[in-house]
């Protein structure tokens, strides 16, 4: 008699709550998702590494949240205070850093496997577009949370970044002194740099992810073209492969605990905006390649300015790559592989080396 009776209310309960949520669409979902299986099946991970380091951001981000003060006379003071006096604060700034980085490591790893297993094809040109998109979004995260700390190296890298924004054509004024909040780099840039990092920019991620995650959802995913659609076995998404991809997510986070723990994130100096800029002041590694490049291109070539040149051509660039599936894909819908494949090459190459000698130089 009790098991019936709780066998009832269990009824009545899943009942209440299909009506409401629907969860039956859900499960049904989750049921006839399938994911193919084949030799490169492996690069799948990286887009779900990426989403669980996302998840790990909004986590961490917010536990600082409650003890950070975005002004100029307390920002460097409440940092610190976190690093050594909130218990186990220095931890979760440390995750919070390092998780940021490997964030977007990994995309651009994503990125690349997209490339070279040609997932850019019809019907999945959305679905790269909104990628390159949260690329950007995601350095743009890097770039406004790395002046919130307030401290040297910190100041003078933003500094440099709005002194290349500023050489942008026509409108490179107006954008630097719209980071800036002014003519220089103070209070209200840190002010501006935190409403964009708390606000702006993960409201922008989470509708394009949203959307991202939706064209994922109804392309499905992506079988590289030199493997036989016959020959490909298919996975169940629940439980089989979700299962593999919480383990990948379990030894990401071993990684990041590892990390965290033996080089635990440094704070420095703090900011003085009357002290001369440290020698070989650079930018985060995400765009040091960039950065080094500018420095090797002379100040004129030809009629234009040297830094003018190079901005012109990363735009030219990011551009061109953006619409990798508009130049990439034939009439008749198959992909331009050696082009593509080459271009790809060249642009890890270039990346590695240029950002190694920026470190190095």
């Amino acid at each position: 008699m009790e098991r019936h009776v709780a066998e009832t209310n269990r009824a009545l309960k899943t009942g209440w709550l299909e009506e409401r949520l629907g969860l039956q669409a859900i499960r049904e979902l989750a049921e006839h998702k399938r994911v193919p299986v084949h030799s490169s099946m492996h690069w799948y991970y990286f887009g779900g590494i990426s989403l669980f380091l996302v998840m790990v951001q909004v986590i961490t981000g917010i536990l600082l949240m409650l003890y950070y003060r975005p002004t100029v006379a307390e920002a460097f003071e409440s940092v610190r205070f976190i690093m050594t006096r909130v218990e186990f604060g220095w931890l979760i700034r440390s995750i919070h850093s390092w998780s940021a980085n490997l964030l977007i490591f990994m995309v651009f790893v994503h990125m690349f496997s997209v490339v070279f297993t040609h997932a850019y094809r019809p019907p999945r040109e959305l679905t790269w577009l909104t990628g390159i998109a949260l690329l950007g979004l995601m350095m743009a995260f890097g770039f406004s949370g790395y002046l919130l700390p307030w401290n040297k190296i910190s100041y003078f890298a933003t500094k440099v970044g709005a002194d290349v924004a500023a050489s942008t054509p026509l409108i490179g004024e107006a954008i630097a002194r719209f980071l800036r909040g002014g003519e220089d780099v103070g209070g209200a840039t840190l002010t501006r740099f935190f409403a964009f990092h708390v606000v702006v920019l993960p409201v922008a991620a989470a509708m394009l992810l949203m959307i991202h995650l939706l064209l994922v959802q109804k392309s499905g995913m992506s079988t590289p073209p030199w493997i036989a659609a016959s020959k490909v076995r298919q996975m169940k998404f629940f439980p089989n492969f979700l299962l593999r991809e919480l383990m990948v997510w379990y030894c990401t986070m071993a990684v990041l605990g590892a990390l965290a723990a033996i080089f635990p994130w440094e704070l420095g100096e703090k900011a003085d905006p009357f002290a001369p800029a440290p020698a070989g002041i650079r930018p985060e590694w995400y765009f040091l390649a960039q950065f080094y490049t500018l420095k090797l291109i002379p100040s004129h070539v030809l009629f234009m300015e040297g830094e003018l040149l190079g901005i012109f051509g990363f735009g030219l660039l990011a551009v061109l790559w953006a619409g990798l599936p508009a130049w990439a894909i034939r009439k008749d819908g198959s992909a331009r592989t050696r082009l593509v494949v080459s271009a790809a090459v060249f642009l890890v190459a270039y990346l590695v080396v240029f950002t190694i000698l920026g470190y190095v130089k």
